[in-house]
């Protein structure tokens, strides 16, 4: 593979917010955010994106890592959202190969069941015509001699059988990660850690928003032709400033649990708990097993989301029923999680049935706001808000691109380096397993890794046992506006939910961090202080907003 040119590196930089006047202001940097601010950018509005910690902090990287079609959705008949997901799920395959990957699925089947086996067959032919043959394989249904093999740990007292199915899995955070850079190189403008401290109106109109810098202390007036509030859990929140705002969502909490690999095959199991038939997942996640997800009402601030005690009995012991083997128990957690669900109010009855469809909003001051949805569909959510816009500035629709343009890392010939590995991965004595991760992670992008390595052989060690290469905090640094050891080691790479979380990296993280933005030694105490107090406890996971 030949190799590009080096990149200029992008900083942070808010320089432009309070120079100019801008098309749009998208307030919220989550992957609805960072879609719209795509989309508006490739149609050819000026676009500035604000965020107030970093991109994907909120729910974004709190997921159950699923791409899926939503097959529990069948059940409430909604039909037309589960065609949705199952034609975006394939159009995120098209466009982030290297980060949307095919998962095979199994729903095992017993005797006691509520759902017979008759059943799940019929729903998952349903489940493939909704797709229109763009899914990975047709489910199949199998023996339970079959599933045992497959899934060893399964109970096999009255095991029937099972269903084998296909969605995908992804990474999330990176995934919205390079739905910003994308929205930079179409000509946005993104930066993270910039909090919106009140809206602006010009003739009784939205016309912007104050914003605080958090890292700089700066207070910036953005002016904007039309604001979009796309802040997820915090809708409400943002839309209150308005004014006469009525509260749009019935938020609800989903919690997981991250333990040593399960043994068995590589499909992930769909099950259904016990005690209130909600659906959780079992999922092989690398070195681990993913556990979850609740679904709980939860309207506290979103900032404050954390697993219960009671989250964590509930997911080990409706695991254990169907996996008895694997004796699973609090010891065996290495890491949790949990994110807030921005679902739209006005849906009576259990959490888990509460639609994930979307809706946008308009105040009558001209605030545009979306609530709902679900990451799948993040795509065609966008769509749908820039196409408001346009009409708002009174141009033409413009092309809807962001389905046929491949994300920053999943052009063509992707995977070319782990086929015909270049000279200098050699030079910097890169292995095998390194380079395979590599371009999980960055796709095409890994080349601009190895031409940064060209300019700095140093950086190509690990900064720590286990940690990520120099390199990738650099380039982290340099191009992905990561500004705190947080969203090095959470977000631009999973380390802190790794067995040990970072912790034993964070220093050399920091000291990174350090030189490339000529921060004191202070502030990098107070960033490494930081991230201690979030992750020593493999409870917590809280969303701190880890900025000093």
């Amino acid at each position: 593979m030949p190799k590009s040119s080096f990149v200029t590196p992008k900083p942070r930089d808010t320089s432009r917010l309070s120079g100019e006047r801008f098309d749009v202001l998208i307030i919220g940097g989550g992957i609805t955010g960072a879609g719209i601010a795509r989309d508006l950018a490739l149609r050819g509005a000026t676009v500035v994106l604000v965020e107030q910690d970093d991109f994907a902090s909120g729910t974004s990287s709190r997921s159950t890592k699923l791409i899926h079609g939503g097959l529990r959705y069948l059940e409430n008949f909604d039909l037309g959202l589960v065609f949705e997901a199952c034609r975006e799920r394939f159009i995120l395959q098209q466009i982030a190969p290297h980060l949307v990957r095919p998962l095979p699925l199994m729903i095992p089947l017993y005797r006691s069941a509520r759902r017979s086996r008759t059943l799940v067959h019929a729903g998952l032919t349903l489940y493939d015509l909704l797709a229109l043959g763009r899914n990975t394989h047709a489910h199949r249904m199998l023996s339970s001699d079959e599933a045992s093999q497959r899934q060893p740990l399964l109970d096999p007292h009255g095991l029937t059988g099972a269903a084998l199915y296909w969605d995908c899995r992804m990474d999330d955070a990176r995934l919205c990660l390079e739905n910003v850079i994308a929205a930079r190189e179409a000509g946005a403008v993104a930066v993270n850690y910039t909090r919106v401290s009140t809206l602006l109106r010009h003739g009784g109109r939205i016309a912007g928003a104050v914003v605080e810098d958090r890292e700089n202390q700066d207070t910036l007036e953005v002016s904007a032709k039309v604001v979009v509030n796309a802040t997820g859990p915090w809708l409400d929140r943002v839309g209150a400033m308005a004014g006469n705002w009525t509260p749009r969502l019935r938020p609800t909490r989903g919690a997981h649990l991250l333990v040593s690999r399960l043994p068995g095959g590589e499909e992930a199991l769909y099950l259904s708990a016990d005690r209130d038939d909600r659906r959780f997942f079992v999922i092989p996640w690398g070195d681990l097993s993913l556990i979850g997800t609740t679904d709980l009402d939860d309207c506290s601030p979103p900032e404050d989301v954390a697993v219960t005690a009671g989250e964590v009995d509930y997911l080990l012991a409706e695991a254990a029923r169907y996996l008895p083997g694997a004796k699973l128990s609090a010891r065996d957690i290495v890491s949790t999680f949990a994110g807030i669900r921005p679902l739209l109010a006005g849906h009576p009855g259990h959490e888990s049935s509460v639609s994930r469809e979307h809706a946008l909003f308009e105040s009558p001051d001209g605030l545009i706001s979306i609530g709902g949805g679900k990451y799948t569909t993040y795509r065609s959510m966008a769509a749908e808000v820039a196409d408001r816009v346009m009409a708002r500035l009174g141009r033409p629709r413009g092309e809807v691109r962001t389905h046929a343009l491949p994300l920053p890392g999943g052009q063509p010939g992707w995977d070319d380096l782990l086929r015909d590995p270049p000279a200098n991965i050699h030079r910097h004595g890169l292995d095998p397993d390194t380079l395979h991760r590599l371009v999980d992670r960055y796709g095409t992008r890994t080349a601009h890794l190895l031409n940064l390595l060209d300019q700095e052989p140093e950086l190509a060690a690990p900064v720590a046992p286990g940690a990520p290469l120099g390199v990738e905090i650099a380039y982290a640094v340099d191009f992905e506006m990561a500004r705190t050891p947080e969203d090095i080691l959470r977000r631009r790479s999973p380390q802190a939910l790794l067995p040990g979380h970072g912790l034993a990296a964070v220093d050399a993280v920091a000291a990174v961090l350090g030189r490339r933005l000529s921060l004191p030694p202070e502030h990098l105490a107070t960033l490494a202080g930081n991230y201690r107090q979030t992750y020593s406890d493999p409870y917590s996971g809280r969303h701190q907003g880890a900025l000093a």
